[in-house]
């Protein structure tokens, strides 16, 4: 199978860059698959999960809380919000960030503190709901 480029940038790293064979991508009007000279595309991504295949043998994955995917003659480009390696997410310190948080939206004392408390725990939920755990 031919391979492409592919890159997933985060606001914080670029967190991939390198030569795949396919990308499974969460796109807000369905899951897509990405293959060497893919039509041009771009679309908008919901919370979910990308799956990259570098190889029969290596695959990654990571869930992004958001952002744009752009399908181009160059490969495919990944702008998301958030993206999190799946082998660094642990569901029971995700369970008890989501009661923290939900604590904190309790305990928010004005509307700007409630907003950014509801905004963490909701972040949270996207994540767990996606990796359905």
């Amino acid at each position: 199978m031919a391979d492409f480029h592919f890159e997933l940038v985060s606001p914080e790293k670029l967190m991939f860059s390198g030569e795949v064979q396919t990308v499974v991508v969460p796109g807000t009007e369905g899951q897509f698959t990405v293959l060497k000279d893919h039509a041009p595309l771009m679309s908008t991504l919901k919370p979910g999960v990308i799956d990259i295949e570098e190889s029969r043998t290596n695959k990654l994955r990571f869930f992004v809380r958001g952002g744009f995917a752009d399908v181009s003659p160059a490969g495919l480009t990944i702008l998301a919000e958030q993206a999190i390696p799946l082998d660094e997410v642990d569901a029971a310190k995700i369970a008890a960030d989501i009661k923290d948080a939900e604590e904190d939206v309790a305990d928010a004392k004005n509307d700007e503190s409630r907003r950014l408390a509801t905004e963490k725990r909701d972040q949270l939920l996207e994540l767990r709901d996606a990796l359905k755990i």
